[in-house]
């Protein structure tokens, strides 16, 4: 019996086309693994100098803060007022500007790179106008410093810090226009290697202007804002050479003519671009407006807040430049009239993001009190804040995803309805569940953190349910930037 067991299977075996048992992987399969290795290989590639670029600019941040700390406690305060308000500015820069980036993308997938440059020097026009809209609003933001309630010597360093910071504004948006150029070609490591250049300047340029040398006076907060709306321009001028120069923008003729402003084209460029500023808005809004209610529960929980929200600042760095990425991915393939490259673009984008959030968990969840000790000596501030790491930690694969599918629909051009449901989830969810657990239920600082919680995972699933739905429907269809 054993015998004829034998003879059978090797009988059987040898009809098989593979004697060796190994089926080979059917061809489709094979495909697929292909495209799906060449797509990851090729976001990594885009994704990781943006990556960067983003981390310089939270170390200019870092920098800002860390000169201010050793000037005096004042000053520091002051520093970290202003710039709560100034980083709304930078993203309501942003969040407009980031209209240029998914549209030079489709039309250099289409080809037409013939309307790349006019299209570039109509968003120099919008980035003009919405700096000096920018310069003006952080100039004039003393009010709602003292309707907030900070003491009256601090708001007068911050408001020094603000007047002088703000006359960085029009470079700030100038950079982010050659910025989403660059991106939008596929060419990030100029993002990276500018990024850079701010962070290494800042130094030395805050230092001189907030301490005073060379025979200048110490200017304190005054100096820290100067510092860096002088930085802003260095990065600009750089970065406007840089393209000036290289051969891979030649091309396009960027700088090669004048052109007066286009209605139409600016309109086209706010029709994409203020839907992503206010829902970008939303976001910062809603962890400012959990910072401040934080801020009544007492100085220890305040700093444990800020040691949390900082790490999770550092972390988030990652997917928004996988989503950046994905932006310009998607938005090729929108061009080139790919229905399938648009499915594996935003897809793919989403798995990386979710790999680099799976690091972002485990080291929250498996170190939060070493990540703490890190940023305090004090053992009642390291506590709280590796318990706050650790809902920090839940929130990492929600945080990606939300901001990943929105990349994806950025690279479709689908800013609207993502406007909508971020609003919705982030102040119709997230910030109402957070008063009511925070104080309603007395859970304090862990009761709005879950709010957070509570408000990404919606934004998460909705937005991952619109990529899906969007990319399942889409066809070729013509490219339109006006």
């Amino acid at each position: 019996m054993p015998e004829a067991g034998r003879i059978g299977t090797d009988q059987a075996s040898a009809t098989l086309p593979f004697p060796s048992g190994r089926v080979p992987m059917p061809s489709i399969l094979r495909k697929d693994a292909v495209r799906l290795r060449r797509e990851f290989r090729e976001t990594l590639a885009l994704a990781a100098p943006l990556v960067l670029g983003q981390l310089s600019a939270i170390g200019m941040n870092v920098v800002d803060v860390l000169l201010a700390g050793h000037y005096d406690a004042q000053t520091l305060a002051a520093v970290a007022i202003g710039t709560s308000i100034w980083s709304l500015a930078i993203v309501t820069a942003i969040g407009v500007m980031l209209a240029l980036p998914p549209s030079v993308a489709q039309l250099a997938g289409a080809g037409a790179h013939d309307r790349i440059g006019p299209l570039f020097r109509q968003s120099l026009w919008l980035a003009l106008a919405l700096g000096l809209l920018l310069f003006a609003g952080v100039r004039h933001a003393g009010p709602l410093l003292r309707a907030i309630g900070i003491s009256f010597t601090i708001v007068e360093d911050a408001k020094k810090f603000l007047c002088a910071i703000s006359w960085g504004a029009p470079a700030l948006t100038g950079y982010f226009a050659l910025r989403g150029l660059s991106e939008g070609l596929a060419l990030t490591r100029p993002t990276m290697y500018f990024g850079f250049l701010g962070l290494v300047a800042l130094a030395p340029v805050g230092y001189v202007l907030m301490y005073g040398a060379f025979g200048l006076p110490a200017r304190g907060a005054q100096g820290s804002g100067m510092a860096t709306a002088s930085v802003l321009w260095l990065q600009l001028a750089a970065f406007a050479v840089y393209i000036g120069a290289r051969r891979h923008y030649q091309g396009l003729a960027p700088f090669g003519r004048f052109d007066w402003p286009h209605p139409n084209t600016i309109l086209g460029l706010l029709r994409l671009g203020v839907p992503m500023g206010v829902a970008l808005l939303m976001e910062a809004g809603l962890f400012v407006a959990a910072a401040l209610l934080i801020g009544s529960m007492g100085a220890t929980i305040v700093a444990s807040h800020q040691v949390a929200i900082n790490v999770a600042s550092v972390a988030f760095m990652l997917p928004l430049g996988v989503a950046m990425a994905t932006t310009v991915r998607v938005g090729r393939a929108v061009g080139r009239g790919d229905a399938e490259g648009v499915r594996y673009a935003g897809f793919v984008g989403i798995g990386v993001s979710l790999l680099t959030q799976t690091l972002s968990c485990a080291a929250m969840a498996l170190f939060p009190r070493g990540i703490a000790a890190l940023y305090t000596d004090d053992a009642g501030v390291a506590a709280l804040a590796a318990q706050l790491l650790l809902l920090a930690a839940v929130f990492q694969f929600s945080d990606g995803i939300q901001v990943t599918a929105n990349g994806a629909l950025r690279g479709l051009k689908d800013t609207t309805v993502p406007m909508v449901i971020t609003m919705l989830a982030y102040w119709g969810v997230g910030m109402p569940l957070g008063y009511w657990l925070g104080f309603g239920l007395g859970m304090g600082a862990r009761g709005i953190w879950m709010g957070l919680i509570a408000g990404l995972t919606g934004a998460a699933l909705l937005l991952f349910l619109r990529f899906a739905r969007m990319a399942r429907g889409y066809g070729v269809r013509s490219v339109d930037v006006a």
